[in-house]
Formats: structure tokens, sequence, C-alpha cells
């Protein structure tokens, strides 16, 4: 497994971009996104936000969303920070991940939500449906790059 792409954006709603490398704040999340600063769509008192640190993508769930609504998203769209190829979610459910520096938990599922359809004018509820990714926390804070391997911990 290797990571292919970051994504962060400071402000709720705000287009995202990509970096080429970002600290992961255990507690906080992506240094520059807009959960680490408590500004995210989704940073509400009712809502746990011990899973909004870091969202996760396998790299070939685009493909499948394209296909699925004939479409020509891009990751940015998608709107998860952490994009990994030949990510297997089997190796890493139970298990504490390293990224370069940094330590990772999966903690749950990233299902779609309708806030993405409206984004996006786009039905992401059927383009994502059981392939929306997932949220992790971070277990130790550190420096993460692009093209950096993902190994169990």
């Amino acid at each position: 497994m290797r990571l292919h792409a970051i994504i962060i954006g400071k402000e709720a709603k705000a287009p995202l971009h990509y970096v080429n490398s970002v600290q992961a704040v255990a507690g906080k999340g992506l240094e520059g996104d807009r959960y680490f600063y408590g500004t995210g769509t989704f940073n509400k008192p009712q809502l746990n936000q011990a899973v909004r640190e870091v969202s996760i993508l396998p790299y070939e769930t685009l493909a499948e969303c394209n296909q699925r609504l004939k479409s020509d998203l891009d990751f940015l769209d998608l709107r998860r920070n952490l994009i990994i190829e030949n990510f297997d979610y089997e190796v890493l459910k139970d298990n504490t991940f390293t990224i370069d520096e940094a330590t990772f938990k999966i903690v749950r599922t990233c299902p779609p939500c309708r806030y993405l359809s409206r984004l996006l004018d786009e039905d992401m509820m059927r383009g994502l449906k059981h392939i929306g990714g997932y949220r992790a926390v971070i277990v130790r804070s550190g420096t993460i790059r692009v093209g950096d391997t993902i190994e169990l911990h």
C-alpha cells in the first residue's frame, strides 16, 4: 500500500487542494485542513469529533464511482484526505499502521452523504455506496508524504 495523494482544505465547502506533505497531529487531524481547525461542515457539537481527524479513500474508488455515475470526478471532488493505492482494509482494520512518521487507526467507515451530493450535483449516495472510504484517528503525530508506504505498526 502506498500514499498516492494528500488532500486538504482550510474551510468548509471551499475547494480542496493537493499537498505533497502534511503534519498529522494526534487528536486534531491534518494541519491545514478544515477539521484540524474545527471548521469542517460536520464540526458540530452533536457529532462525534473523534472520527473527524482523517478520512481515507482507496485509490480504486474513484474509477468505480465515475463508472457508476458516468462522470469525470477527481479525487478532490470526493473530499477525502488520504488516497491510498492498493488499500487492503482486511489487513488494516484491527491494527494501527504507519505512514512515514505518523501512526493511524481506522475507527469506522465513511459512507457518502447528501451534503456531497448537493455540493457536486451528483448522486453520490449511489456513486459511493459501500465504497465511501474510512475514517481514522491519528495515534502518533508526524509528517506524512505522498509516495510513503503504509506499514503495520
